[in-house]
């Protein structure tokens, strides 16, 4: 009765829709044109038409393109282990903690509440070489000072705070999830003899597979597109470009080098191999549901 009449939900639709299509949809568009076309500079014209060659460029003679790839590539698994799987370890956890849960939701959500240039500029400052904390504990500790963002360690001091940042995200989310069950399963479990890790294994995670599903495919998509904490701690890529991730490199190309249509094809490869991503996690973790 009440959506009987949906001229009123048209009318509320429209205004998402055109904010949409003029933020999202056309610079979309825009970025595959100007990815054809050789454009210097941000307000440059489209001069010689290239084709596929900028997409020819970033998979076959870019060697700072491929560790970008890579880069990225790796953060999709660590993502997976790291934030998705420690966040459902503490939500199992504070599920079982019978007061205090308001406590911990806050205490493990709050790095996401903080901005990701402070969390950046926080690290930089930890890991400094002179005056750095970690480097006054290592002095403290009669150990000589480290270079924390040297060839060998750059991309694992990188990869942490990443890390760290959204292990809160996904945590509130499976948390809810887990109190989405009813009591009446568990109790009907327990009389089964279901106790422990039988409990969590045969009751919880196949009734969180959604969420699970959702969170997982969240995880990889944005391991695809981390960009805000590597370029604080590490601009440029530094050093010689090790620490790229796909994200820097475009910014690092469309805005600092301006070549704006290798910038515009690095976009497009980000898109699509998020949504690659996210169809091939979503089908491998609905299969595995279905085998559980």
């Amino acid at each position: 009765m009440l959506y009987r009449d949906r001229r009123p939900l048209l009318v509320f639709l429209l205004l998402p829709l055109l904010l949409m299509a003029v933020f999202l949809y056309y610079p979309f568009v825009v970025n595959i044109y100007n990815s054809l076309f050789d454009i210097k500079g941000l307000i440059g014209k489209p001069g010689e038409f290239l084709g596929l060659g900028n997409f020819s460029t970033f998979f076959t003679r870019d060697p700072v393109a491929m560790r970008a790839l890579r880069n990225s590539a790796l953060m999709m698994p660590l993502s997976l282990v790291f934030q998705v799987g420690l966040g459902l370890v503490l939500a199992l956890m504070v599920d079982s903690v019978r007061r205090g849960q308001q406590f911990f939701r806050i205490v493990f959500f709050f790095p996401i509440v903080i901005s990701a240039t402070a969390i950046g500029l926080m690290f930089s400052l930890f890991y400094s070489y002179e005056g750095g904390m970690l480097n006054q504990l290592m002095v403290l500790m009669g150990r000589d000072k480290v270079l924390w963002l040297s060839k060998e360690r750059a991309y694992t001091m990188l990869v942490i705070p990443v890390l760290w940042q959204y292990v809160g995200f996904y945590f509130v989310i499976l948390l809810a999830g887990v109190n989405a069950i009813p009591d009446e399963i568990f109790e009907s479990a327990a009389m089964d003899g279901a106790a422990g890790l039988r409990r969590i294994w045969y009751i919880t995670l196949p009734l969180l597979r959604d969420v699970l599903i959702t969170c997982a495919t969240l995880a990889v998509t944005g391991a695809i597109k981390v960009f805000d904490l590597p370029s604080v701690i590490a601009r440029n890529g530094a050093p010689n470009g090790l620490t790229h991730f796909l994200g820097t490199y475009m910014h690092n190309q469309a805005f600092v080098a301006q070549n704006v249509d290798y910038g515009s094809a690095i976009s497009i490869i980000i898109v699509l191999l998020g949504v690659l991503a996210a169809g091939l996690m979503t089908a491998l973790m609905r299969r595995g549901g279905e085998a559980l």
